[in-house]
């Protein structure tokens, strides 16, 4: 069997990105946001196909896809880490390139594993080992109480919410709206300029909640911050969606600054390499909780192959509520069973896009600019209430809310 051809598929998942994610936060679900999904297919010379999924600024991934094709028409697409290899030895000639590297490796090689699977006629999960278990327990986003409430009806036993400026108001009343059986996560999305000292004193407002864990609480370059949140907050910490590759998350599992790691299942390089990482992160008695803010369902299936297959899974992200259109582009949806993800029994992944529905939403823009639906830009000296800039604006702002 060998790789005939390659192909993308860049949509839009949501209105146009000139209405932005600026919403993300403000309403009930924190998911009334704009996404472009990448979809990649790789045919085979027998027929047999396979589908992946890429982040990590998906225009500039596609490209990158495109240039790697070459190097993979003709080959074998059941020797993965062989090809991963070539993608990877490739990339290196162009530097360090993160995300973008990464994405692109890991949109190809997760089609390669559902090639695998389905010329073997078995899933993902028992090519990497077998299943460790049949359920994944799933977490949902809320910012408001009545949506919280609304999802714990539905089954869901955690809740993830987000932002700087009045976290620890807004997690005191999701707290008082489910209780204290339900876990909460807090995601301060690591701005670049917020301090480690206010990130310490959030995090130690945050103590009283009990929180599942306390996701970037700084920029993810931060090292230094990370050591002084470990050292003085008593919480759990997670990081690692912005990371590519093992190597990434290293330095985060070393140095002993996470208790959970969360790579990016669409730009981590792949599901190899997210393989990697939840045997490193084992020995480090550290658990693995997939990032799925900016991906699709394709995507979300590899994790949860990926889940399955290892013994320290903690939790999944997911984004199911975030764009009407998600049953459309695929079939078959995920199997949701009170707040549990069903691991699927199908052979490969387990998934096939629906191209004909997704030629029906193009790709609009190439960049989506934090801000408001009225302002994509942060302009210096004003107050965005986008995550990304809840920083040192005000620290009184950090635990109350802004006028």
């Amino acid at each position: 069997m060998k790789i005939r051809e390659i192909q993308t598929f860049l949509m839009q998942a949501g209105p146009p990105l000139e209405s932005g994610w600026a919403a993300a936060g403000k309403g009930g679900m924190s998911t009334a946001q704009s996404r472009q999904w990448l979809f990649v297919k790789v045919v085979t010379d027998e027929g047999i196909t396979g589908v992946g999924e890429c982040s990590g600024w998906p225009r500039v991934v596609e490209t990158a896809i495109k240039d790697l094709t070459p190097l993979l028409l003709g080959q074998d697409p059941t020797h993965i880490q062989r090809l991963w290899n070539r993608m990877k030895v490739a990339m290196m000639g162009h530097g360090m390139t993160g995300t973008v590297g990464y994405g692109a490796m890991a949109g190809i090689e997760m089609a390669l594993w559902d090639i695998k699977g389905k010329a073997l006629e078995t899933p993902v999960w028992n090519l990497l080992g077998g299943k460790v278990r049949d359920r994944i327990r799933a977490y949902a986003h809320a910012s408001r109480p009545e949506y919280a409430r609304d999802l714990v009806q539905r089954g869901y036993t955690a809740i993830k919410t987000t932002g700087v400026s009045g976290i620890v108001d807004k997690v005191g009343a999701l707290r008082d709206a489910v209780g204290q059986s339900v876990d909460l996560i807090v995601d301060l999305h690591g701005p670049p300029w917020l301090a480690a000292a206010d990130a310490v004193a959030t995090g130690r407002e945050l103590e009283q909640f009990k929180l599942l864990f306390l996701e970037d609480p700084v920029a993810p370059e931060d090292l230094r911050g990370f050591r002084r949140i470990r050292d003085a907050v008593q919480l759990p910490l997670a990081a690692g969606e912005r990371h590519g590759g093992l190597w990434g998350v290293r330095n985060l599992l070393v140095d002993g600054l996470v208790d959970v790691i969360q790579p990016d299942t669409g730009r981590s390089g792949g599901i190899g390499q997210m393989m990697r990482m939840a045997h490193l992160a084992e020995t480090f008695f550290a658990f693995l909780a997939p990032h799925s803010g900016s991906l699709g369902p394709v995507a979300e299936y590899a994790a949860v192959h990926v889940l399955a297959a290892i013994p320290n899974t903690l939790i999944l992200e997911r984004f199911g509520d975030d764009w009407e259109g998600r049953q459309r582009v695929v079939t078959p949806m995920l199997d949701i069973r009170d707040g549990y993800v069903i691991v699927p029994d199908r052979p490969g992944l387990g998934v096939d896009i629906v191209e004909g529905e997704i030629v029906k939403h193009p790709p609009s823009g190439n960049v989506s600019i934090p801000g408001s639906p009225t302002q994509q830009a942060y302009e210096a000296g004003t107050f965005d209430e986008h995550t990304y800039f809840q920083a040192r604006w005000r620290r009184p702002s950090l635990s109350g809310h802004i006028d």
